[in-house]
């Protein structure tokens, strides 16, 4: 026993950062807002790419698939939403890096929830999906849950949580992100706002 505290004396903070460290392993919470600090730098974000003319005809055939239904069961077709600058967001309430993201995924839809020329699809992809209902309302989120009514196409998500794609008004796919990222920065809002200025 003596032998213990003289070792506690000696190595105090390394057992407490070690203690945390397992904390922040074990929480998702926890773990969530590590990861926020970290994109909150910026470094883990991509950037809209510029336009590919031509290049929107063949990407919106590959994702015209994509079924969406929200909670009342009402189906949303996205190749239907035309003229739109689309957000999607793939995640799930168990992902850590989807729960670090998700405040500013929260941002980016109050900011522009009441554009009419802009559309929000988060999809929410837990195997139960009260989890994911449970989940939103507990961080008093208030985007959009929405769940698959079919395949999700490989060219908007091929498996990897969270991921964001985002479409201009001509259905290209002009960001396609796979993992954490912060979408409430003013480089993220600038780009969004160029997006929504574009001519369809």
């Amino acid at each position: 026993m003596e032998n213990l505290k003289i070792w506690i004396r000696k190595n105090g903070s390394t057992a407490i950062l070690t203690v945390l460290f397992i904390i922040l392993l074990v929480n998702k919470d926890e773990k969530a807002w590590l990861m926020r600090q970290a994109a909150s730098t910026g470094i883990l974000n991509s950037s809209i790419s510029e336009s590919k003319e031509g290049r929107h005809v063949s990407a919106k055939v590959s994702y015209t698939g994509l079924m969406l239904k929200n909670e009342d069961g009402t189906m949303i077709d996205v190749s239907a939403l035309q003229n739109k600058v689309i957000f999607i967001n793939f995640w799930a309430s168990w992902c850590p890096p989807c729960r670090a993201e998700f405040p500013s995924v929260q941002k980016l839809y109050d900011r522009y929830r009441n554009n009419p020329e802009m559309v929000f699809l988060t999809v929410n992809l837990d195997d139960n999906m009260s989890l994911g209902k449970s989940y939103l309302k507990e961080k008093s989120f208030t985007v959009p849950f929405l769940t698959p009514a079919g395949n999700i196409p490989d060219i908007l998500y091929s498996g990897s949580l969270p991921t964001t794609v985002v479409l201009d008004k001509k259905g290209e796919i002009r960001l396609h992100h796979k993992g954490l990222a912060d979408y409430s920065k003013d480089s993220f809002y600038k780009q969004i706002d160029e997006l929504l200025n574009e001519k369809s």
